[in-house]
């Protein structure tokens, strides 16, 4: 039986591989046409095709993150219906290879993808994705997301703080930096305007030639007064990392899991929404584990019975049902954030609803035939 095992996951790990390169080169192609375009379009030293490359290959880990659970589907059949096709498979049940057998080798095949997902979606893709974007912001200058950068919020003793982040610098600074000061009766009580700011050790920024301007409301019907103050460099005491800012700016699904679930006790201990960001974190524990979600779903396909003909229908299928899965993935996603679904419910369903069908496609084809 361990032969039989050894046969099987050498199979399937070199088709799985083949399929993931090639489509991998499919998206390094045509990120690779997108990037052009912004080639000799930006500030000094310039964004040449090297640093274009060079993005573009940073961003393939992100694909990897996303392609895997379809290539392992995809690897998966083309191996099953290979198998039956050749009356191998046929001859490993005469064996003693049974159902049960079959289930378990491949079970334990796609642990080994779970472990591979959730080590690209949670370690490498975000170290590169975040080395990608600092590539293209050394080019082209600066960082940012929108028109107005990335909005924080910050509530300390009786006064709370929205922090306006226009765009992180290619050294790691911060720009056009904004902090809107209210106090608990929600009055606005001062706004600090800095050009630029640094994240200092823990527990506080760096503003760089910062301006405040505090509104004094004496008593009676007077208005209020305002008091400027400047300088060229002071301390700002705040709890927001780097990290955070970091979350806000990028998309929140290339954020480490650690990062969302501390990035989402930051938004909740602010009275933020954070059900964007829940579904993404638990879409990103659920994702990995639907590599085992695959294999079971490519199963059945060992059990069908021809001799001749192409296999290219089943591998056609197979790309049918991983595509169909991701855009269930995403539709639940867009879904639950508007309806205020269950987070983990949303990120869940997608791999529920295709574990039930890939069993009763198991069960219909493997025990009822």
């Amino acid at each position: 039986m361990k032969t039989l095992r050894r046969f099987v996951h050498r199979e399937v790990l070199g088709a799985v591989a083949f399929v993931t390169l090639g489509f991998l080169a499919l998206f390094f192609f045509f990120d690779l046409v997108d990037e052009l375009r912004w080639v000799g379009r930006s500030a000094s030293p310039g964004y040449g095709i090297s640093l274009a490359v060079l993005y573009v290959g940073l961003s393939i880990p992100s694909h990897l993150y996303e392609l895997l659970p379809i290539t392992v589907l995809i690897g998966t059949i083309f191996v099953m219906a290979r198998l039956a096709q050749s009356s191998e498979f046929t001859i490993m049940r005469t064996s003693g290879l049974g159902p049960g057998r079959a289930l378990k080798m491949l079970l334990t095949l796609g642990l080994g993808f779970v472990l591979l997902t959730f080590a690209v979606g949670d370690y490498i893709a975000p170290l590169s994705d975040r080395a990608a974007q600092f590539v293209k912001a050394r080019a082209q200058g600066r960082l940012t997301t929108g028109a107005t950068g990335a909005w924080l919020k910050e509530r300390r003793e009786d006064h709370s703080y929205a922090v306006n982040v226009r765009a992180l610098a290619n050294d790691g600074t911060m720009q056009d930096v904004r902090i809107i000061e209210f106090d608990r009766q929600g009055h606005l009580a001062a706004q600090i305007h800095a050009e630029r700011a640094q994240f200092g050790p823990t527990g506080h920024w760096t503003l760089l030639q910062a301006r405040r301007s505090s509104f004094l409301t004496p008593g009676g019907e007077q208005a209020p007064a305002v008091v400027q103050e400047q300088w060229a460099e002071t301390a700002w005491p705040t709890s927001i990392s780097a990290d955070m800012v970091a979350a806000a700016v990028l998309k929140p699904d290339r954020m480490a899991t650690i990062d969302l679930f501390q990035y989402i006790n930051h938004l909740k201990n602010n009275g933020q929404a954070a059900q964007k960001y829940e579904i993404e974190f638990w879409r990103k524990v659920f994702y990995p584990l639907s590599c085992l979600v695959m294999v079971v779903l490519a199963l059945p396909f060992a059990y069908l019975h021809f001799r001749s003909g192409s296999i290219a229908a089943y591998v056609f299928g197979g790309v049918m049902a991983g595509i169909s899965f991701f855009l269930l993935n995403n539709l639940f996603g867009f879904a639950g954030n508007l309806q205020k679904w269950s987070p983990w419910l949303t990120a869940a369903a997608p791999g529920i609803i295709y574990s039930l069908a890939s069993l009763a496609a198991f069960t219909w084809l493997v025990l009822r035939r």
